[in-house]
C-alpha cells in the first residue's frame, strides 16, 4: 500500500518541491495539501503549483488533512510546525519535521509529542548529508588531536535562522565524537581582537546570499594539512526525497522520536 501524505506550506519553495516529489513517487499518494489561512492558493489544485494534476485542493484545515492522510510533512516555520504537531496528536497521526530554527522549548514539545505519535525530526533530510554526518563522526575521532575545527555554511538570502540546523547538527556530531560540550566550546563568528584560538573551540561561519540552496563544509585544520568534508545541494529535491523515505519508514511505526539516521538504518 502507498503512504498517504499531507504536505504543509504547500505554496512555499520547499512545499512545491515536496508536491512534485510526492506526485512522482509511486510509493506515495498525495492525500492533502495545507497552506496558511488567506493564501491565494486555497481551493486550487495543488498539482497546478508544479505543472501537474493532483485532484487535491489546497486547504488551510490541518485537521481535515490528517483525517485523510497517514502523515504530514512539515518544512515550515517553528510556530506553524508546533500548531500542526498539536493537530497530529489529536488525530494520532505521524509527522515528518524538517523545520529548522526550532528553539529548546519547541524541541521539548516535539519530544513530548513523540511519546504518543511517531515523529521523524531532522535538521536535514538529504541522504547525502546524513552520510556526511557518519563521515564526520569517523573523521573527528581520527583527527581528535592537533586539528582545529571550523564549520562553514552558506544559504540563500531568504533563510531566517543562522547557523543552519544542518551546521549545528554537524557541530553536535563532531563534539560528541570528541567528548566536548558544544554549548561551551562553540563560537559563532569572530570580530575584533579575539586572541589566539583555543584548541577545543568549534567555530561556525555563516554566509547568506542569492539563491544558494545549501553548502556545508567542516574543516579540520592541522599543521601542514587540511581535511575538508563538504556537502553541496544544487536543489531542494534531495530534502524532499529524504522526507518521503521518512514517510515510508513511519508507516506502521510505533510512537517515538526518530531522525534520518534511523530512517537510513545508520544506528
Amino acid at each position: 500500500m502507498t503512504v498517504k501524505v499531507a504536505i504543509a506550506g504547500a505554496s512555499g519553495r520547499m512545499g512545491r518541491m515536496l508536491l512534485e516529489a510526492t506526485l512522482r513517487d509511486p510509493a506515495c499518494t498525495l492525500a492533502a495539501a495545507v497552506d496558511i489561512p488567506g493564501s491565494p492558493f486555497i481551493g486550487r489544485d495543488a498539482g497546478e503549483l508544479v505543472g501537474m494534476a493532483s485532484a487535491v485542493a489546497i486547504s488551510s484545515d490541518v485537521d481535515a488533512a490528517f483525517a485523510v492522510a497517514d502523515c504530514l510533512i512539515d518544512f515550515t516555520r517553528p510556530e506553524g510546525t508546533l500548531h500542526h504537531l498539536a493537530a497530529a496528536q489529536r488525530a494520532g497521526k505521524a509527522m515528518i519535521i524538517g523545520t529548522t530554527g526550532v528553539d529548546a522549548a519547541g524541541k521539548d514539545a516535539i519530544a513530548r509529542a513523540a511519546e504518543t505519535i511517531p515523529v521523524v525530526f531532522a535538521p536535514n533530510m538529504a541522504v547525502g548529508v546524513n552520510a556526511v554526518f557518519r563521515l564526520l563522526d569517523v573523521a573527528a575521532r581520527i583527527l581528535a588531536s592537533g586539528y582545529d575545527i571550523e564549520i562553514i555554511e552558506a544559504h540563500h538570502r531568504h533563510k531566517v535562522d543562522a547557523p543552519s540546523g544542518t551546521a549545528l547538527r554537524m557541530g553536535e556530531v563532531v563534539a560528541r565524537a570528541l567528548d566536548r560540550d558544544l554549548e561551551t566550546c562553540a563560537v559563532y563568528g569572530r570580530e575584533g581582537v579575539t586572541g589566539e584560538r583555543p584548541a577545543q573551540q568549534i567555530g561556525f561561519a555563516t554566509v547568506r546570499g542569492g539563491d544558494i540552496v545549501g553548502d556545508h563544509t567542516v574543516l579540520f585544520a592541522g599543521l601542514g594539512e587540511r581535511v575538508e568534508i563538504t556537502h553541496k545541494a544544487s536543489s531542494r529535491m534531495p530534502y524532499a526525497l529524504g522526507a518521503l523515505r521518512a514517510a515510508q519508514f513511519l508507516k506502521g511505526r510505533k510512537a517515538g522520536l526518530y531522525d534520518m539516521q534511523d530512517v537510513l538504518g545508520l544506528r
